[in-house]
């Protein structure tokens, strides 16, 4: 499965810089029929970088002269096409070829021959079913975020009416995102009932940080622990399996939705603690969502792990009317 997922991406990666070379051909195309000097242009640079060349293989005694005037040539026809772009409002970028990510160049593969965090990502989205994601993160994200769906009436007992407490949770998780990369921000937890924005929340965060270049693991913590029983308790290994248990850790952000919907027992304890610290001990942020109260981890959970979770995570409290209702 994991050659299949590895198999496709790369595919991907073909089809884009397919896509870049057809329609930057049919850019050029388009210059050279308005602006037909254009065309002679680069065909000189093109002559120009082939006389280097013949220089070159030559070993000639005037190579070094040689070599400076074809450079000195080439800058002095590439500031005459730039005027001639912008004399006719075409941006300089229209006649150079795009690219989806800078680093990889559309590859999937940096120089030094490591995986691009794009690549990472794409098998990230593939191996956990993560692919309607991005569907999902273009109408969830805080450029979407309606504070008017939120009261501006108490609730029973709480300091702060559902609007007022949204305002600060989105600037406290605006604020996480603005410190990611620092050791001391810390990682939040998300709890109150279904429906009050905890999702929504998580979704706005995964947006903004995949946006950076970062690679985001969200899944729900049922899924987790059966991804984790399938690595430890089954005696079926498989490259797909081993890739998927790794990325558990090797993530910049690891979302858990809706802790709690788990079985709970020893192996779920044991294994949730190991991925919580060893992403501690690694600095390795983390978003955990619940409907659980803060009394009601400490109920169901070890105290070992009930104890790294309180100690290492911001807790925020959502409540209010239910927005599902809302909308």
């Amino acid at each position: 499965m994991y050659n299949k997922f590895a198999k496709e991406i790369l595919s991907q990666y073909d089809k884009i810089r397919d896509f870049e070379e057809s329609e930057l051909d049919s850019r050029k195309k388009y210059i050279y029929a308005t602006i037909p000097r254009i065309k002679e242009i680069d065909i000189e640079i093109q002559s120009c970088g082939i006389s280097i060349a013949r220089a070159v293989l030559s070993d000639t005694e005037d190579y070094e002269l040689l070599l400076k005037n074809m450079e000195k040539k080439i800058q002095e026809l590439k500031g005459e096409k730039a005027v001639l772009l912008t004399e006719s409002n075409i941006p300089l970028s229209y006649l150079v070829l795009h690219y989806h990510c800078e680093k990889c160049k559309d590859t999937g593969l940096l120089n030094g021959g490591e995986k691009c965090k794009c690549y990472k990502q794409k098998l990230i989205n593939k191996a956990y079913g993560m692919s309607n994601l991005s569907n999902t993160l273009k109408k969830e994200n805080f450029d979407y975020f309606d504070f008017s769906l939120f009261s501006t009436q108490s609730v029973g007992g709480e300091p702060l009416p559902p609007k007022g407490n949204i305002e600060n949770i989105y600037k406290n998780c605006l604020a996480f995102v603005d410190h990611f990369e620092k050791p001391t921000t810390a990682n939040l937890l998300f709890y109150g009932n279904p429906g009050s924005g905890k999702t929504f929340m998580c979704n706005c965060v995964a947006k903004e940080l995949l946006d950076k270049g970062k690679i985001v693991l969200y899944q729900t913590s049922f899924k987790i622990l059966e991804i984790l029983g399938d690595y430890k308790l089954r005696n079926t290994s498989s490259t797909a399996l081993e890739a998927s248990y790794q990325l558990l850790f090797d993530s910049d952000l690891l979302i858990i939705d809706d802790l709690g919907t788990e079985m709970t027992n020893t192996f779920t304890n044991t294994e949730l603690f190991n991925i919580i610290n060893t992403r501690l001990i690694t600095n390795k942020k983390m978003i955990i969502s619940t409907n659980l109260s803060p009394n009601e981890i400490s109920d169901i959970y070890s105290s070992r792990l009930s104890s790294r979770v309180f100690g290492a995570f911001t807790f925020m409290k959502f409540y209010g009317k239910d927005l599902r209702w809302e909308k």
